[in-house]
């Protein structure tokens, strides 16, 4: 026999040997009843197999030795079991992805691969968490976890003096301002559940990247738009997600796509326990899952991880706790259908480029309002042709079941500000939902979102410089010419002439004409809704709709009557009497806000320029 043939031979009888001496090969699990092997009866020296995709959808079989137990690291009463992997996880370490990866010892189930020694360890040391834990899931009730990983949990690290438009931006913000988080104390650390975003920029993940650090996510950049377009179930749902496959959470899909990848642990044929350790620790949830496809396995000492994509929805997440997640197959979730036009313009206001943009995204009173904020910073990166100079306006409405339609606009502009216009708007863009799914009394339900933004060649800001008034002495009744000024960037003076009518009823003495930007009118109204903690959602609806737009100049008459503003409703000219007994029969959580002063609003000039600063006339009525 020569010498190539023996090569041959060797390489055949490779591929032929099982995993250990003795042993016929194994198969891929099926869904199904399957024995439970307790954690008493788990010892030193085990031999067993996992079962992981390390590519494409087949789930491939790991050698697995029983090393211990390690009693109390989840948590009181709650061991861990600690393991060493061979075969390609020799090569590829604990990678992410590997989450749920199930262990079966005799053909009995074990648990989970769900933690990894902390990087640069040169054997594939992993962390089992018992099935027993894992079935647990099914028994909590609706109660959410307190330590839930959501962007709201995150402060600022950072001293930055920076004017936001919300919390939420600013979290956002502080993400990106701090390096390195302080260094984890524990040996084993639960191995990371790639998030991977589908048609997103790198400029995206470099602003929003370290937020899903911060909250134990890797985010990994994926391909193009993702594949999922329906959050139906697909065909041949009952047959998906057999132990060992990759399964993913769904954020968002569409044109774009976040999701977070895991291996599946158990399927009785329609219940799915998956990760073996919270994904976002959210408790009840109601997400949609699906399969995935593994593109490849990343072999690495410091950070292994399985690049992979959703594929097709099959059913729904309902639990994310502590010990795992538990979906249920040809269950549906709700999304929210978000669509998103960007438009680039011309300096005559002609459309240069269009692109449009559909997305479902996941519901959730702290996720959702990220996500329309994370979308929206995304789609404008695809048209961000006038980085420095450039507007940005947008124009949106948000429909809602059993509520009014909300209808939203404003511009942002690039300026002095660090913070690039994009994220601003996003941020802007972000807080109304934020406001909307933050009421403590009722969580909206959206039918559907569609805005558009339209990206102008130019700085289009103006300040409120200077105003006229022909004549300051007036009577009731009178209409009084008055001129107003503006500067904007780099140009000459916007004059505007109008007209105020003088009420007829109007109180002879000093009043005031107020020419001014959104901000000020908006002010004392938002006060009012934000001291309310139990402000519903009809109220919180009411007072998106009523906040004033800031490309429009805002002309109020001021008189010295005392104004009162509760929740949505604004109460102009009340007498003293009035005003005492409202202050003194109010509830404690329910604030009235006053001021000395009402104003009444007379016009609002329309600018395509976002109008900031604001000036008093002062006129006298004889």
């Amino acid at each position: 026999m020569n010498i190539r043939n023996a090569a041959i031979l060797f390489g055949l009888a490779v591929v032929a040997t099982p995993l250990y001496a003795g042993e016929p090969p194994l198969s891929p699990p099926k869904a199904g009843k399957v024995e439970i092997m307790p954690l008493s009866e788990v010892k030193p020296g085990m031999k067993g197999t996992a079962w992981t995709v390390f590519q494409g959808t087949e789930a491939e079989a790991v050698p697995v030795e029983i090393l211990g137990r390690w009693k109390n690291q989840w948590g009181p009463k709650q061991d861990i079991i600690l393991a060493k992997m061979g075969g390609k996880a020799i090569r590829t370490n604990v990678a992410g992805g590997m989450s749920g990866s199930p262990v079966y010892i005799n053909g009995k189930l074990v648990g989970a691969v769900a933690l990894r020694l902390s990087v640069f360890s040169p054997d594939a040391i992993c962390g089992i968490t018992p099935i027993e834990q894992m079935l647990e899931i099914n028994d909590f009730d609706q109660s959410r976890p307190e330590d839930a990983r959501t962007p709201d949990k995150l402060q600022a690290r950072n001293n930055r003096e920076v004017e936001i438009p919300s919390g939420l931006l600013g979290q956002a913000v502080a993400a990106g301002a701090v390096g390195n988080l302080p260094q984890q104390s524990q040996i084993l650390i639960p191995i990371e559940a790639p998030v991977v975003f589908s048609g997103f920029s790198e400029s995206t993940l470099r602003e929003f990247g370290p937020l899903f650090h911060q909250l134990g996510i890797t985010a990994v950049q994926g391909g193009g738009g993702g594949d999922i377009h329906t959050n139906k179930p697909a065909p041949g749902w009952e047959h998906a997600l057999n132990p060992g496959e990759a399964v993913a959470g769904v954020l968002v899909d569409g044109d774009s796509s976040v999701t977070g990848l895991g291996t599946v642990t158990y399927n009785d044929g329609k219940r799915v326990l998956a990760f073996g350790h919270p994904f976002f620790n959210l408790g009840p949830v109601d997400m949609p899952m699906s399969k995935g496809e593994v593109v490849m396995t990343l072999a690495s000492a410091f950070q292994p991880n399985k690049f992979a994509n959703a594929t097709e929805i099959v059913g729904a997440l309902h639990q994310d706790r502590h010990s795992g997640i538990m979906g249920v197959l040809g269950a549906q979730s709700d999304m929210i259908p978000v669509t998103m036009r960007v438009r680039s313009l011309d300096d005559k206001e002609g459309v240069r480029k269009q692109k449009d943009f559909h997305f479902n995204v996941f519901v959730h009173q702290k996720w959702t309002p990220y996500l329309m904020m994370l979308t929206l910073y995304n789609s404008l990166s695809e048209l961000n042709e006038f980085a420095d100079e450039a507007t940005y306006r947008l124009s949106g409405k948000v429909e809602l079941k059993g509520q009014p339609n909300i209808s939203l606009s404003t511009m942002q502009a690039s300026g002095e500000m660090p913070m690039p216009a994009p994220m601003m708007l996003a941020g802007w863009w972000g807080d109304k939902f934020n406001r909307l799914y933050l009421n403590n009394v009722k969580t909206p339900d959206l039918k559907s979102v569609s805005v558009t933004v339209d990206l102008l060649p130019e700085r289009r800001v103006a300040v409120i410089e200077n105003a006229w008034v022909a004549n300051a002495d007036v009577r009731p009744g009178d209409a009084v010419p008055v001129k107003v000024f503006l500067r904007p960037y780099r140009g000459g003076p916007i004059q505007r002439e109008f007209t105020v009518n003088i009420p007829a009823g109007l109180a002879k003495g000093d009043h005031r004409i107020v020419l001014s930007d959104a901000d000020t009118v908006n002010r004392m109204q938002n006060i009012a809704g934000l001291m309310n903690r139990f402000i519903d959602l009809p109220e919180t609806v009411s007072l998106i709709n009523q906040e004033r737009t800031n490309n429009k100049l805002y002309v109020s008459l001021v008189e010295s009557s005392p104004t009162a503003y509760y929740d949505d409703k604004t109460m102009p000219s009340l007498p003293s009497s009035v005003l005492n007994v409202m202050q003194a029969g109010r509830a404690p959580n329910r604030s009235l806000v006053t001021s000395p002063e009402t104003a009444s609003e007379q016009m609002a000039l329309p600018f395509d320029y976002v109008v900031s600063g604001s000036y008093s006339l002062r006129i006298h009525v004889k």
